[in-house]
């Protein structure tokens, strides 16, 4: 086989159906729509949802709870995670994105104090800590700055 022999698999490529083209295509005139209504004008059709003047599904089920907007959502690290640093690395957002730990920072940074550190003097610059992480970093010999 050569490289100008290569086809596509049989069947495989179908060529697209042109609508309204004339009576003789099989798709002319109405372009099969059928003849008149909401459906056979250009932009017709209902919007999503829609059940026909029945009350919908999205307005009959109960509405529950809040969504606070304005309720900042944190990229939470754990102190584990943190033994990936070397003696007296400084850690930040920036260096935790590079050590591949965050793929976004979102609202801010907290540490949440769950696993063990290994005896490490880091300095961790973060937007919040729990008691726990921050007493793990101190004992560990390491300084916590809240941003």
């Amino acid at each position: 086989m050569k490289l100008h022999e290569l086809q596509p698999a049989a069947g495989s490529k179908q060529t697209r159906t042109r609508r309204g083209r004339g009576l003789g295509s099989g798709l002319g005139k109405t372009a099969g729509r059928g003849q008149k209504g909401q459906n056979s004008r250009s932009g017709g059709g209902v919007r999503s949802g829609f059940e026909g003047g029945q009350m919908p599904l999205y307005r009959r089920l109960p509405k529950r709870g809040f969504n606070n907007i304005f309720a900042k959502e944190y990229a939470e690290v754990n102190v584990a995670q943190l033994n990936r640093f070397e003696d007296c690395a400084t850690v930040d957002p920036v260096a935790l994105i590079e050590a591949g730990i965050l793929k976004n920072v979102r609202d801010g940074i907290r540490i949440l104090g769950n696993g063990t550190l290994e005896t490490k003097n880091l300095t961790v610059i973060a937007n919040g800590f729990t008691k726990t992480a921050e007493e793990k970093i101190t004992a560990a010999g390491g300084k916590v700055e809240v941003i």
